[in-house]
């Protein structure tokens, strides 16, 4: 549906996109993870056609960025972080304007906008006057304006930028709903925790280069060198740390006190950690807390990125 192979933006000496190399399939949602310049928008504005690439080609649904601009617009949605609204239009009147701008016309124009209305759950601000909506009501609108020509390729430059818990919870829900509708969509977020839950695959950009693009289990595989565990037992938290410390598959144990508890690294490579716990049963230890530290996005992108911009 999306493929781009070394596709390169420069500005003088700064190279904004360095070879980005993608291919993503109907129904992906992807993450796309990166500090505020490392090259995300300028990425999606060329699979957009709003941007001229220097190097490097794109394909979107089979049609190329040189040759096909103008088909790839029409099944290519595109919001940017900010966009405009007009002062004396309601939502309503908004969503058709841009409806007769993508030529939908005739009757049919406004139940298009009302569906879209209801797909964003904003149609109880369909007569309200667009620049009085919050910030979140806001992006919800500017989602449906971009979902008006039904688009199989949605490009969605940091959508919950700027909004509350709530609205960042709506926007998550909304993007679950359109890769199940098989769009594929690609969403740039520097705020990793409202990706977590949602993308099936992630990419990870630092300084224009893309250093880590895959199946979001695949990425928290990459991101965990080594296992970490949390143990405690009903007493004797020393004595436990001695037996497990001695253990040869047992890379170091750190206890806190403070917590009652002992971190248990495993050597590299080790991933199978079913001893630990017949180990301490065996020398007489009652286990009260067994459970393995869980890689989150955030973690992961600490693990991967070396923390550099543009």
């Amino acid at each position: 549906m999306i493929e781009t192979r070394q596709l390169t933006k420069r500005y003088g000496s700064l190279i904004a996109a360095n070879e980005i190399t993608l291919s993503l399939a109907p129904g992906d949602v992807f993450g796309f993870i990166g500090p505020n310049g490392s090259g995300k928008t300028t990425t999606m504005r060329m699979i957009a056609t709003l941007l001229q690439p220097d190097y490097g080609e794109a394909y979107v649904c089979g049609q190329s960025i040189y040759t096909n601009p103008t088909e790839i617009r029409r099944l290519v949605g595109y919001m940017p972080d900010f966009f405009g609204v007009y002062d004396d239009m309601t939502v309503i009147e908004y969503l058709e304007f841009f409806a007769a701008a993508y030529r939908i016309n005739g009757p049919g124009r406004r139940k298009v906008c009302e569906e879209k209305l209801e797909l964003v759950d904003m149609a109880f601000k369909r007569d309200a006057m667009v620049n009085q909506l919050s910030r979140g009501q806001t992006q919800r609108i500017g989602l449906a304006r971009t979902l008006l020509h039904d688009p199989q390729v949605l490009l969605l430059d940091e959508p919950a930028s700027g909004l509350d818990p709530r609205a960042r919870i709506e926007i998550r829900n909304l993007l679950r709903r359109l890769g199940q509708m098989k769009k594929t969509v690609i969403v740039s977020s520097h705020i990793l925790p409202e990706l977590a839950d949602v993308c099936t695959r992630v990419g990870m950009i630092e300084k224009g280069i893309l250093i880590v693009d895959g199946d979001v289990d695949e990425v928290m595989k990459k991101a965990r060198q080594q296992q970490l565990l949390h143990v405690r037992v009903k007493e004797n938290l020393a004595g436990a740390a001695e037996i497990v410390a001695a253990h040869p598959m047992v890379d170091k144990v750190t206890d806190s006190l403070q917590k009652g508890t002992l971190d248990v690294t495993l050597k590299p490579g080790v991933d199978d950690y079913s001893f630990l716990p017949s180990l301490l049963i065996e020398n007489g230890f009652q286990l009260t807390l067994f459970r393995e530290e869980e890689v989150n996005l955030e973690t992961a992108f600490l693990a991967l990125t070396k923390g550099l911009v543009q």
